[in-house]
C-alpha cells in the first residue's frame, strides 16, 4: 500500500480530517460492560492476583458486527507473508500503526480496520486498560500493531516482549466466529513462571485457548512476562491482531520527562540478555569444554608436524600415525570409506578449503543398524517425558527455556531444576563429566542410553581424536560431548554464538574458532523439506547492519531470520548417521529449529565441541 510520510498531515477538506470518532461512538463500539466500574474493579483484582504474573482477558470485547467486518477486510485486502526465524514461524501482515498515513483510496478499503485501531487506542479505552493493569498512563500517539495468522505448524517461542518503551501487550483474537477454537487445535497463549528474574521455567503454568472477539493482555514486566504461542496442530487459521501500548510521549497526558529513557536503559531485551553473559550462570548444559591432558596435545602436535614434513597424510605408520591396531579400533565404529588413505586425503583437502565436512553413513553398517533399532524401539515402546518433573536420570532438561529446551545427557550428576534451590545450589558446583561411571550405574534395560554413552566414549578416545586431527589438520585442546533429544512440539535452540575458552587464548597457535561436530541420530524420515523443523542451521551474524530504532521494531521475537539470503552457511536437516564438522568462529550463529508436532519421532544427535590450535 502507498503511504504518506509519517509527518504529513491530511489536507484541509480531505476525508481523513473527519475520521476521528466521538467519545459516545467509541463507547458504543465496545461491549458496554467494560465501562462498568464494578466490572473494571473485579477485572483489576483478578489481574493483580493472576499467576504467573499480572494478566487478564475480556470476552466479547467489541461490537460483533464490527469485528466480523474487520475479519472480512483482513481476508480480502491484507497480504500475508510467511516469516520464519529461530524463534517463530508465522504469516504476518505489514505494520498497522501507520494506518492514518495511508492514502484515502487505500484507507477506503479498510474502514473497519481503521475504526478498530482508532477505538483500541482511544483515550477512554486506554484509561480502562491503564486502570485494570495498574501500569499508569498509556500513549495514544505511539501505536504499534500488526496482524498475524497462525496456520498449521506456526508457533512463537518463549519471550517476554521487552522492547523499547512497551508497557502493555495485547492480542485480539479473530478465528472463525462461527466455530469454537478448541484446545487440541493448538495456538494457545501460554504463560511461564520464572525461577528467578530473567530465567523462565521450562513448562508453562497457564494457558488461554483463544476465541473470536476475545482479548488477552498483560503488563510488560522485564524478566517475568514470559509467554509463547503453542504450535497450531490443525489445518485452521488462528487470526489475531497483536499490539502494544507504550509509555506516554511528550505532549500526552502522563508524560514524564526521561521516563522512557530510564525504562529502556534499565530493562534489557530478551535477545540482548541471550547474547550477553548475564544469564551464563543459569544456563544448563554449561558451554564448558574440558581441557585435554598436556601429553595428549603434544602427541597430536607431533602428528601434524610429521605430516607437514612429509607433505601428505600417512594413515598407517609404526610411530606417530595410526597403527594397525588403532585402525582396527576405528573400524569398529567408522565406515571404512572414511578410513582409507585416499578417503582421508580427500576429506582433509575439502576441510582445508571449506572449513566444514558432511560425512554421510559415518558409522559402519553394524553399529548404525544396532543403534537405529534401539532408538526406534525407544520411540515406539517408551513414553517420552514432556514435563520437567517427569524427566528422569540420566536425562536432564536444558534451561532456560527462552534460549533452548531439549533433553540431554552430559555425563554429570542428575539435576532437574524443579525448584529455585536446585538451580541456585548448582551454580558453584563444578563437576567433570564421567560417562563411564554413568554407564555403570544405569539399569540394563536403558539400552539406548548405554549405547549412546558407549558411542561418546569412542569419540572421547585418544585414537578418535588422532583421526580428527588428521581430517582437520587441527590439534584439539579441549572437548565437550552431549547426547541430545529434541521432542516434537517442545524443543529447540535459539541462534547463539560460540564461546571461546579464555584460558586457552594464550596458547601458541590457538584458533579463534571452535571445531563443532553433530552426528545425526534421528531414526525417522520426512525431515528434508524443513516443514517439521529440527534442522541445524549455521549462519553469518549480520549485526553490522544499523540497529533499528525501538519504535520501528514491530515484533518482540524478531531474532534471527533463517529463510533466505547469503547469511545461511549450512542448513543440515535432521538425519540418520551424518556427521557434520564445522570450524566455527564468533561471527557464526547456530541453532536447531523448533521440532514440530508433525515430526514422526524426536530429533536425536550427539553434539561435540573442541577448542583447537594450528601447528605451523
Amino acid at each position: 500500500m502507498k503511504r504518506n510520510s509519517p509527518d504529513q498531515n491530511p489536507k484541509e477538506g480531505s476525508p481523513q480530517k473527519f475520521l476521528a470518532l466521538e467519545e459516545n461512538k467509541i463507547r458504543s463500539l465496545f461491549n458496554p460492560k467494560i465501562w462498568d466500574s464494578k466490572f473494571q474493579d473485579q477485572l483489576k483484582s483478578e489481574i493483580a492476583t493472576a499467576k504467573p504474573y499480572n494478566w487478564g482477558t475480556i470476552h466479547q470485547l467489541v461490537d460483533d458486527d464490527l469485528l466480523r467486518a474487520v475479519r472480512k477486510e483482513i481476508e480480502t485486502e491484507i497480504h500475508f507473508t510467511k516469516k520464519e526465524t529461530d524463534i517463530y514461524k508465522v504469516n504476518q501482515s505489514g505494520d498497522l500503526a501507520n494506518l492514518s498515513g495511508l492514502d484515502w483510496d487505500d484507507l477506503s478499503r479498510l474502514p473497519n480496520l481503521y475504526r478498530l485501531r482508532e477505538i483500541l487506542y482511544s483515550e477512554i479505552y486506554r484509561d480502562v486498560i491503564s486502570h485494570v493493569t495498574g501500569t499508569g498512563k498509556l500513549s495514544g500517539s505511539k501505536t504499534d500493531m500488526s496482524i498475524n495468522t497462525y496456520t498449521k505448524g506456526c508457533h512463537l517461542l518463549t519471550h517476554d516482549d521487552v522492547i523499547g518503551s512497551r508497557r502493555v501487550s495485547f492480542i485480539l483474537y479473530l478465528p472463525d466466529p462461527d466455530h469454537t477454537w478448541k484446545s487440541h487445535y493448538g495456538g494457545g497463549l501460554r504463560l511461564f513462571d520464572s525461577i528467578i528474574p530473567n530465567v523462565p521455567q521450562s513448562d508453562p503454568c497457564a494457558k488461554l485457548v483463544p476465541q473470536f472477539n476475545q482479548i488477552a493482555f498483560f503488563s510488560v514486566q522485564p524478566g517475568f512476562s514470559f509467554h509463547d504461542v503453542e504450535e497450531v496442530k490443525v489445518d485452521k487459521h488462528r487470526l489475531s491482531i497483536q499490539g502494544w501500548y507504550h509509555i506516554p510521549q511528550e505532549g500526552e497526558k502522563g508524560y514524564v520527562p526521561g521516563e522512557e529513557e530510564q525504562w529502556v536503559n534499565n530493562n534489557t531485551s530478551t535477545l540482548a540478555q541471550l547474547e550477553s553473559n548475564v544469564l551464563q550462570d543459569y544456563e544448563f548444559p554449561k558451554d564448558e569444554r574440558d581441557i585435554l591432558p598436556y601429553h595428549q596435545v603434544k602427541h597430536y602436535e607431533k602428528i601434524l608436524r610429521n605430516d607437514e614434513k612429509e607433505g601428505s597424510v600417512s594413515v598407517i605408520s609404526e610411530d606417530d600415525q595410526l597403527s594397525q591396531q588403532e585402525m582396527d579400533f576405528l573400524k569398529e565404529y567408522i565406515s571404512e570409506q572414511y578410513l582409507t588413505r585416499e578417503g582421508i586425503s580427500k576429506l582433509q583437502g575439502k576441510f582445508a578449503d571449506e572449513s566444514s565436512l558432511q560425512l554421510e553413513s559415518f558409522l559402519n553398517d553394524r553399529k548404525s543398524s544396532l543403534l537405529k533399532e534401539l532408538i526406534r524401539r525407544q520411540e515406539l515402546e517408551k513414553d517420552c517425558p514432556y514435563e520437567s518433573k517427569d524427566v528422569a536420570r540420566p536425562w536432564k532438561t536444558a534451561v532456560p527455556s527462552h534460549k533452548w529446551r531439549y533433553l540431554y545427557m552430559d555425563g554429570k550428576s542428575h539435576e532437574n531444576f524443579k525448584e529455585d534451590s536446585d538451580i541456585l545450589a548448582t551454580l558453584n558446583h563444578e563437576e567433570l563429566p564421567n560417562f563411564e561411571l554413568l554407564k555403570q550405574t544405569l539399569p540394563k534395560d536403558q539400552e539406548v542410553e548405554i549405547a549412546l554413552i558407549e558411542l561418546i566414549q569412542f569419540f572421547k578416545s585418544t585414537i578418535y581424536k588422532k583421526y580428527l586431527t588428521l581430517l582437520t589438520s587441527l590439534c584439539p585442546l579441549s572437548e565437550q560431548f552431549l547426547v541430545r533429544r529434541f521432542r516434537p512440539g517442545k524443543d529447540f535452540t535459539l541462534a547463539t554464538k560460540c564461546n571461546l575458552n579464555p584460558l586457552l587464548r594464550q596458547v601458541d597457535g590457538f584458533v579463534d574458532a571452535v571445531l563443532e561436530g553433530t552426528l545425526g541420530l534421528t531414526p525417522s524420515n520426512g525431515w528434508e523439506s524443513g516443514e517439521a523443523g529440527g534442522y541445524e542451521l549455521y549462519m553469518a551474524d549480520e549485526d553490522e547492519e544499523p540497529e533499528q530504532d525501538a519504535q520501528d521494531v514491530k515484533d518482540a521475537a524478531v531474532y534471527r531470520a533463517d529463510d533466505s539470503g547469503d547469511s545461511v552457511l549450512i542448513n543440515q536437516s535432521a538425519n540418520w548417521n551424518t556427521l557434520t564438522l564445522v570450524l566455527r568462529d564468533e561471527s557464526v550463529l547456530e541453532f536447531v529449529k523448533y521440532v514440530s508436532w508433525s515430526a514422526k519421532t524426536s530429533r536425536w544427535d550427539i553434539k561435540s565441541q573442541w577448542d583447537v590450535k594450528c601447528v605451523e
